[in-house]
């Protein structure tokens, strides 16, 4: 496979699984928005930091005002994160690599990105359907993620794909873990409610597995363990990093690269982090430096998979 079409390839399932994730987010604060009277507004600061790149002026301006947050993440071009967007990076990554791609993907991808370009969708987020049009988008990119599984090959361009969807799951669930832990100041004593971190996991689609699985009253040492290390759930770091690491071997395997030894060792070092680590150890160092280190070797790894595969200097 040409290193043109495997880039095109990993960077579709990156934009689209950052889309997913985006939108969940998005809709879980706007429903607790809703709940919240005039006295307690919600404050959208910490989404806006960590998905737009609004100066501090812009982003006081709509830190309490939900629709021009929506808007704003939704359709706002000077946002390098928009839904807008990132769903016409999608669009033209699916496009460059079009012949290695069923028909239903290009379509699914080419329907959430002509309805995001709507005006009549810009215009439900500003009225009160603005909740039923986030459901829509929630909808659609689910089911962009069923088309892909259930009509894709698993070639070399099914590889690729799911080790960028895999390396974005992975960096958003860092991103929304550190930003509740960051709000009790990474102090893993302080025994928040569960209606504290509800919102992440809903956020992360894990609440419903949460209190399947998690009994003990220690809210805060359960949540940091579903997020990081629990094997069944499809969000957190260890399930995000394993399946990189089933990809990735797919890949070397069939590719044989001059640098295989390299890229094993550092992939290496970042599965091994998670691997052999606890909710103790993560005590140990703090969560704040654990997730960091994380979310650095990721990002080390990547650098070396983009100039092994995509030539990247």
């Amino acid at each position: 496979m040409l290193s043109r079409i495997a880039d095109s390839l990993y960077w579709l399932d990156r934009y689209m699984e950052r889309t997913e994730g985006i939108i969940r987010i998005l809709r879980t604060e706007y429903v607790l928005s809703l709940d919240k009277g005039l006295e307690n507004l919600t404050s959208w600061r910490p989404i806006l930091e960590i998905f737009s790149h609004a100066d501090e002026e812009k982003t006081a301006l709509m830190e309490f005002n939900s629709t021009m947050v929506l808007q704003y993440i939704f359709s706002d071009t000077t946002n390098n994160n928009s839904l807008k967007v990132l769903l016409s990076r999608a669009r033209e990554n699916a496009r460059g690599a079009q012949d290695h791609i069923t028909k239903e993907v290009w379509e699914q991808v080419n329907l959430m990105y002509h309805n995001v370009n709507s005006p009549h969708f810009v215009n439900r987020l500003t009225s009160q359907d603005a909740l039923p049009a986030l459901d829509r988008m929630t909808d659609m990119v689910t089911l962009y993620t069923g088309v892909a599984g259930s009509t894709m090959p698993r070639s070399m361009g099914w590889y690729f794909m799911n080790i960028g969807k895999f390396t974005e799951r992975c960096l958003i669930t860092i991103e929304m873990t550190s930003l509740y832990f960051r709000n009790i100041d990474y102090d893993l004593e302080y025994n928040h409610d569960i209606l504290y971190w509800r919102n992440l996991l809903l956020s992360l689609s894990g609440y419903e597995l949460h209190l399947k699985t998690y009994r003990s009253n220690k809210h805060t040492l359960n949540v940091l363990d579903q997020v990081l290390f629990n094997r069944e759930f499809t969000r957190s770091v260890h399930y995000s990093i394993a399946k990189m690491n089933h990809y990735l071997r797919h890949v070397i395997l069939k590719n044989n690269p001059a640098q295989k030894d390299k890229l094993e060792k550092e992939f290496g070092r970042l599965m091994s982090l998670i691997e052999f680590a606890d909710t103790e150890q993560v005590r140990s160092v703090t969560p704040e430096k654990f997730l960091d280190l994380i979310r650095s070797q990721l990002l080390q790894f990547n650098k070396l998979l983009t100039q092994v595969f995509f030539s990247y200097s």
